[in-house]
């Protein structure tokens, strides 16, 4: 039983993941960061962009679940689709290159929660500044949740690929710990 044991121990160390080397590692975080830049303009020009022909349409959702509502009781179900769709697409940049360009904020947790408060700075924006936008909790829930889907689908295994744990789970650069197994 005991060299069962060692075996799987040391089959778990042959199959930790090896860090990439430093110049890949920087390359492929350089090039995530371009990214986040890229789609920071084009997140800008698409929700701070006055839009005066529609201030009369337009007014602030504090209630989750109203604009979701009004979308889904459209008669076009294309407005509709477009309308969630784009709003979860638009979070989807976030869980896949948040992870890799910041490696603490690798997690679940702290992705959703980064993802949350800018699309909540967002709104805010658009909501006190743009002419013919307003404030949309539900617009931040959708793209919080595309944040989440990206990051599961990719962000997560993108980010271990750039970002992999060294020996007993340290961090690449840092010392192992000292610990007994």
């Amino acid at each position: 039983m005991a060299g069962a044991a060692s075996r799987l121990r040391s089959a778990g160390s042959e199959g930790e993941r090896r860090p990439l080397p430093l110049p890949i590692r920087l390359l492929a975080t350089l090039c995530a960061f371009l990214f986040m830049v890229a789609f920071a303009v084009v997140l800008a020009r698409l929700t701070l962009q006055p839009s005066p022909a529609s201030e009369a349409l337009t007014y602030t959702n504090l209630r989750p679940g109203r604009s979701l509502q009004a979308y889904l009781d459209q008669p076009a179900l294309r407005d509709a689709v477009r309308q969630i769709g784009g709003n979860i697409l638009l979070g989807v940049p976030f869980g896949v290159l948040v992870p890799v360009v910041a490696p603490r904020t690798r997690g679940i947790l702290r992705v959703l929660l980064l993802t949350a408060v800018v699309m909540l700075l967002v709104e805010f924006a658009q909501g006190s500044l743009v002419t013919g936008r307003a404030f949309d909790i539900d617009d931040v829930i959708l793209n919080t949740g595309g944040a989440l889907i990206g990051y599961l689908f990719l962000g997560r295994r993108l980010s271990r690929a750039v970002h992999a744990r060294g020996p007993r789970g340290t961090r690449t650069g840092k010392k192992p710990s000292a610990r007994r197994a």
